[in-house]
């Protein structure tokens, strides 16, 4: 999300920062470009122009005139009004009150609402809570059959709802249900329509008034820029909305609906859908967001990622024989497979600070199927292989392509690769100039 954004106010920002001091001309003209940059991105107007106002209301005071480095100055200040219009504070959910306590989640047909019920009740069963998932969308059968499947994957109960019955006696009744159980949480996948109606509406509108939830959370598109805006604003105008869920970011360039959410309906979005896989939901943090758009990555995010993929007992277990020099292939494997649980290579190295500014970065693309073909080639290795990768003669090497659908120059390529990963490895771990030893943690982090 907001690579095209991102690209442009780098260049505007390079400008302001190659001129040793700056004038209310050349400020002028940054915001101009800075103004197109949103526009461009499908940010709303009116919240594009009120953005800017601010910005040129501190970058024009004394705050920037007088500083030693101007044009870094004005860097911060967009970080500063970034974060203001992305709402400030990381949101929270509000699970307090009642139990069981009910969260309802709203939104249009196709907006990933479904997915998104049983990705937010991993994460709150991860939390240590109890959830009780109830779909409630009896405009598309195959919605109930889907949370089933779904919650059965994440080893959540849900609802036992039938096609034919009423969405608000399911609900009702799924709340005593819930209460008789145990659960301290109730989640309600509600119909979604093709476009805002008023039976929608009122059926939704019923729901609230029999559950009372605890937040009322509107699942949108963020693919479907100021679409998404105006659906938020008319779903909020029914059911007064607790926050909003943007899902797709992974694949929106622009990041046009997640920078006006919240001027224009005055409602925080609470969590990200980042990819299709049941964990990929992350917390909204606006000052991350704005670090991402500016360039300066989002180290935060990737550490906490890191300490949820990594167990710290197999990091001391790859430390000991990282340092004995008994690290071998199915390690290497393990490791990626680690790494991956952390998002897509595309994602993690978007987290890193400074790496979209090194030149080539940008067109260097992670390929995802070199990892596939990676994973293919040693699992069609023996243990005795993947152990001492010095036993794979000719043969052994024609057998193991053959078995993973790759061909001799890929298995060659991996094993050169793994050598050359082994040597780097020892060196890591030598002693250091004064005696101490680097401490090994995944993914370079420390």
């Amino acid at each position: 999300m907001f690579d095209r954004l991102s690209d442009k106010l780098s260049k505007v920002f390079k400008k302001l920062k190659g001129q040793g001091k700056l004038t209310e001309a050349n400020i002028q003209e940054a915001l101009r470009e800075v103004r197109l940059a949103l526009l461009e991105a499908d940010v709303n107007y009116k919240v594009a122009k009120t953005f800017v106002e601010g910005i040129r209301e501190r970058a024009l005071g004394q705050e920037v005139m007088a500083s030693l480095t101007p044009g870094q100055q004005v860097v911060k200040i967009v970080h500063d009004e970034l974060v203001a219009l992305l709402g400030g504070e990381a949101p929270r959910l509000e699970l307090s009150g009642k139990i069981p306590v009910v969260l309802m989640l709203v939104g249009l047909q196709g907006s990933g609402k479904t997915t998104t019920t049983a990705k937010l009740a991993l994460r709150l069963k991860k939390q240590g809570r109890q959830p009780y998932v109830v779909p409630a969308d009896t405009q598309r059968p195959a919605a109930i059959e889907q949370l089933r499947r779904l919650g059965a994957e994440i080893g959540v109960d849900v609802h036992p709802t039938q096609p034919q019955q009423n969405p608000v006696a399911i609900a009702s009744e799924a709340l005593a249900v819930a209460s008789a159980k145990g659960h301290d949480l109730v989640l309600i996948d509600t119909a979604g329509r093709l476009h805002v109606d008023e039976p929608l509406m009122a059926e939704l509108q019923a729901i609230r008034a029999d559950t009372r939830p605890s937040e009322i959370l509107l699942v949108a598109d963020a693919m479907t820029g100021q679409d998404a805006v105006q659906v938020a604003q008319n779903f909020n105008e029914a059911l007064d909305l607790t926050g909003v869920i943007l899902t797709k970011v992974e694949g929106d360039a622009r990041g046009g609906a997640a920078l006006s959410m919240r001027t224009v309906i005055n409602k925080p979005i609470k969590f990200l859908g980042v990819g299709e896989k049941l964990d990929a939901l992350e917390v909204f943090h606006p000052d991350r967001l704005a670090s991402r758009i500016l360039g300066m990555g989002d180290v935060l995010t990737l550490i906490e990622k890191a300490q949820e993929a990594f167990d710290s007992d197999q990091a001391q277990e790859l430390e000991r024989k990282l340092r004995k020099e008994t690290f071998t292939l199915e390690d290497f494997r393990d490791q990626l497979r680690q790494v991956r649980k952390m998002g897509s290579l595309e994602q993690i190295m978007g987290m890193i600070p400074g790496l979209n500014k090194i030149k080539g970065m940008k067109e260097m693309q992670p390929d995802e199927k070199e990892v596939n073909r990676i994973e293919a080639i040693i699992n069609s290795m023996t243990p005795a292989e993947r152990a001492n990768h010095n036993l794979i003669d000719g043969s052994r090497r024609r057998r193991i392509a053959k078995g993973s659908g790759t061909t001799v120059q890929d298995v060659n390529r991996l094993l050169k690769n793994f050598a050359m990963t082994q040597k780097m490895m020892k060196k890591m771990m030598q002693p250091g100039k004064k005696g101490g030893k680097r401490r090994f943690l995944p993914f370079g982090l420390s």
